[in-house]
Formats: C-alpha cells, structure tokens, sequence
C-alpha cells in the first residue's frame, strides 16, 4: 500500500485502474485491500477532478435564464428592487441579495448553488 503512487496524470489513471483490476477480490484485512481502497478513493478524485466543471457567475446565469425564457432586464428589475440594480446584478457591479437569490430561483429556476456561491472579489472603487 505505501507504494501506491498519487493519481497525476492520465498515465498515472490507466495504470491505477489496471492495478485495480488485479486487486479489485482482494480479501478483507490483506494489504491488497487496503491498497484496493486507497486506489478506489484516489481514482475517485481524480475523476471528479478531472470532471469538475466551474459554476458561471451570477451575471452570466442571469443572462442565460433571461435569454433561455425570452426575457429582458426589465424582467429582472422586479425580482432585485429597481432597473438601477438590475443592471448593476448584470455588470457583476453589485452582489445578489439573500431575497434576490429566492427570487431568482423561484421564479426563472436558476440553481440555488449557482446563486449561492461566493462573490467574485471586484477591486474598490
């Protein structure tokens, strides 16, 4: 088990699954094992790295839904206060609101976890 390499690359993916293949009955309590459950965990990973795909912004979210349900910002200035802070939400100049965020879920069905994620850092103005 301490030889088993880390997950880097591709290569290191292939031979990892060939590994595992060879090992994949291996008795509980055996070394084989445990190597077959580190290898399992580390393949994991490095899919679900190798998978992993960004969340848009908030703004480009927005824009898709508006564009998806034939919509314009003047649609959205009801669910965010006014026209002024829908296109301020539009041009990444201003964060949503916890209640900006119900809404835009609510009603246009955008994912809460896109909504909910962490602003992107603007310099001070």
């Amino acid at each position: 088990m301490a030889g088993t390499p880390h997950i880097a690359n591709e290569d290191d993916y292939n031979r990892a699954l060939a590994r595992l293949g060879e090992i994949l009955r291996a008795d509980l309590g055996t070394p084989e094992r445990d190597e077959r459950d580190l290898l399992i965990d580390q393949l994991e990973a490095y899919e679900e790295q190798r998978n992993h795909v960004d969340l848009p912004s908030v703004p480009a979210a927005i824009e898709f839904h508006m564009r998806r349900l034939g919509l314009t910002p003047e649609d959205l200035a009801p669910l965010v206060g006014s026209r002024k802070a829908a296109a301020a939400v539009l041009s990444g100049q201003m964060d949503i609101t916890m209640p900006m965020a119900r809404a835009l879920h609510k009603h246009w069905g955008i994912p809460a976890e896109v909504l909910l994620q962490e602003p992107v850092n603007r310099p001070e103005q």
